[in-house]
């Protein structure tokens, strides 16, 4: 079962903490996301392998590490995933950027898909899925499918804040993908709203309603 890591740095806490503050404003909100997914690039990416090489530094030659030349993915889930791309890719400016955009049928209350643009060789890349709420979990869900249709094979989920209910989809849809998270939440309300959470990311993110 894909493991859930739960990153409980102190600045990821207290950027978060700030973050879920009703009177926070939107570019307040903004730059707190771009941050918190720059520190959380560090534990996301400890799994890279590097390889050695030799360099010569100004006082003699030494043994350096460098990562080992896996191509890197990341797929923000529209909207609220472009706001995590860019604290990333700060780290990780080589990685290619996919997008999948999703809306819920109103009749079934499944994921559709109507927008899908990825990396044309996402199955030799190791791919980040980014989503700042993880609620039901079948947006990310659905996401990871799509990928995986279309060849993706080393997958991570990328999370601000999971609700109990939204691991557990991941973990029961895709045993294979590891969750990444700042905060593991109480609950889903009776809305689907996770609590005590920060609202709709989206709206907050983007200043709409």
């Amino acid at each position: 079962m894909g493991e859930l890591h739960v990153l409980e740095h102190p600045l990821i806490q207290h950027k978060l903490g700030i973050m879920r503050d009703v009177n926070t404003c939107t570019k307040d909100f903004r730059e707190l996301l771009d941050e918190i997914s720059t520190l959380m690039v560090y534990e996301v990416t400890r799994g890279l392998s590097t390889k050695p090489v030799e360099i010569t530094t100004p006082i003699g030659p030494a043994t350096a590490y460098v990562l080992s030349g896996k191509k890197l993915g990341l797929i923000p889930i529209l909207r609220a995933g472009l706001g995590m791309v860019d604290g990333i890719m700060r780290m990780m400016p080589n990685a290619r950027i996919g997008h999948i955009g999703l809306y819920r049928d109103p009749v079934t209350l499944e994921p559709v898909e109507y927008y899908c643009k990825l990396p044309p060789d996402i199955e030799e890349r190791d791919l980040f899925v980014l989503d700042p709420m993880l609620a039901t979990g079948g947006s990310s869900s659905a996401a990871i499918t799509f990928v995986k249709n279309r060849g993706g094979k080393n997958i991570t989920l990328v999370c601000l804040i999971a609700a109990p209910e939204g691991v557990s989809r991941i973990q029961r849809d895709h045993p294979d993908v590891e969750v990444f998270v700042a905060a593991l939440d109480e609950k889903l309300n009776e809305h689907g709203y996770i609590v005590p959470g920060l609202g709709d990311a989206g709206d907050r993110l983007f200043g709409t309603r």
